[in-house]
C-alpha cells in the first residue's frame, strides 16, 4: 500500500521549499482549513520581494506584505499546463484590476518544485465571509463575477476539464459503484437513484440547449470569497482557482443562492442586476441550476472516497462509511430529481 500523499511534507520540508524560491522565512508557520491539497500561512523576513513580486499592496493590512500563503497541490490531480493554467486565469484576472488573488511570480516561476511536491506562494487575503443579507453585497459580487467571466470568455483553458454530466455524473457515479464504500445492502437503491438523477439532469441540459461553456471560478462558494473593508481593496476578493474550469456562467452563480425559492429568486435578481453590467447572462442556463447541484452531490461523495487513504479525510469525515450517510444521499438526489421537474427561478 502507498504512502499518504502528504506524509512527506513535515513542517521543514514547507519552510525548505519557500526558502527554495529565494523568500527566507522566519519559521511562522500554520496550517490553514484545506482538504484537497495543503496550504500554510508563513512567515517570511524579506517583505520587499513580495512587493516586488507584481502584487500591489496598499498598506491597509489585508494583504500583508509580510506573510505568504503557499499551496501544496496534491500529488497526481493535475498536470503541471493545468496548474499553469490556473495560475494564467488569476493573473490575467488581477492585471484588469478584478479582485482575484493570483500566486506570486518568483524567480521567473509561479509553479515551484521541490522534493517531488508542486506548490505555489501567494499574497496573504484577508478578510471575512460577505454578509449576503446586507443591501448591496450580492449585487457586488454579480458585478465582480460578470467581470470575471467576460474575461473567461474571450478564451478556452486547453489543459483543464469541463463541467459536464460525463465528468460530474456518470464517471463519479461508476467509480463509486466499482468500489466498497456504498453499503451492499443499499447498493442498488442508490445506483436506480443516480440514475434517475442522472438522467434528470440530462433532461435539463437538453431544456436549455446548447448553452455556451466559459472559464470559470469553478467552486464559487463563500468560502473561497473574502471581503474585506479597509481602503480602496474593501469589496469581495475571489480566492482558490484550485476548481478552475470549463462551463457554464451558472455554474459560479448557484452556489451563491439559499432559502425558500422567494429568497433565491430574490438573490438571483440581485446578482444579475450586477452581473450585467458587463456581460450578458443567457436564462436558459436557469434551467441547469438543480441539474448542476445535483452533479455536485454525486462527484461529492466520490470525491471523499477517492481520498479516503489520506488520513485528513476520515478525521474530517467520519461519517461517510456509515450506512446512514448513504440513506441520507438517496433521500437528497430523490428530493433533486423532484426539483430537476420544475420550472427554473424566474429571471
Amino acid at each position: 500500500m502507498s504512502d499518504p500523499p502528504y506524509a512527506r511534507l513535515t513542517p521543514d520540508l514547507v519552510l525548505d521549499a519557500i526558502d527554495s524560491t529565494g523568500l527566507r522565512t522566519d519559521g511562522r508557520l500554520l496550517a490553514l482549513n484545506s482538504f484537497e491539497n495543503r496550504v500554510y500561512q508563513l512567515g517570511i523576513e524579506e517583505e520587499e520581494k513580495v512587493m516586488q513580486s507584481g502584487i500591489p499592496w496598499d498598506g491597509s493590512g489585508e494583504t500583508a506584505p509580510g506573510w505568504v500563503v503557499a499551496k501544496f497541490y496534491r500529488p497526481q490531480r493535475w498536470s503541471d499546463e493545468a496548474i499553469l493554467e490556473e495560475h494564467a486565469f488569476a493573473i490575467e484576472l488581477a492585471a484588469r484590476e478584478i479582485p482575484a488573488v493570483p500566486p506570486l511570480r518568483l524567480n521567473g516561476a509561479t509553479l515551484h518544485h521541490h522534493a517531488d511536491f508542486r506548490f505555489a506562494v501567494f499574497p496573504r487575503q484577508g478578510g471575512r465571509p460577505p454578509e449576503l443579507d446586507q443591501p448591496g453585497t450580492l449585487e457586488w459580487l454579480g458585478r465582480f463575477l460578470g467581470r470575471i467571466h467576460a474575461v473567461g470568455g474571450l478564451e478556452p483553458f486547453r489543459h483543464r476539464p469541463a463541467l459536464d454530466i460525463a465528468s460530474f455524473g456518470e464517471e463519479p457515479r461508476d467509480w463509486l459503484l466499482a468500489h466498497d464504500f456504498i453499503p451492499y445492502e443499499l447498493r442498488d437503491v442508490w445506483a436506480g437513484v443516480a440514475a434517475q438523477a442522472i438522467a434528470g439532469a440530462r433532461q435539463c441540459f437538453g431544456r436549455a440547449g446548447a448553452v455556451r461553456a466559459i472559464r470559470l471560478h469553478g467552486d464559487c462558494h463563500m468560502g473561497n470569497v473574502l471581503w474585506t473593508e479597509d481602503g480602496k481593496t474593501r469589496g469581495p476578493h475571489f480566492v482558490d482557482f484550485d476548481d478552475a474550469r470549463m462551463g457554464p456562467a451558472v455554474q459560479d452563480l448557484w452556489m451563491l443562492l439559499s432559502g425558500e425559492r422567494d429568497e433565491r429568486t430574490r438573490q438571483l435578481h440581485d446578482i444579475l442586476a450586477g452581473y450585467e453590467d458587463f456581460a450578458e447572462f443567457d436564462t436558459r442556463e436557469l434551467h441547469l441550476v438543480e441539474a448542476l447541484r445535483t452533479l455536485r452531490l454525486i462527484h461529492y461523495s466520490a470525491w471523499i472516497a477517492r481520498r479516503w487513504s489520506d488520513p485528513a479525510f476520515p478525521l474530517a469525515f467520519p461519517w461517510f462509511d456509515t450506512p446512514r450517510y448513504w440513506e441520507e444521499r438517496i433521500l437528497e438526489l430523490r428530493e433533486q430529481i423532484a426539483l430537476m421537474d420544475e420550472a427554473p427561478l424566474p429571471a
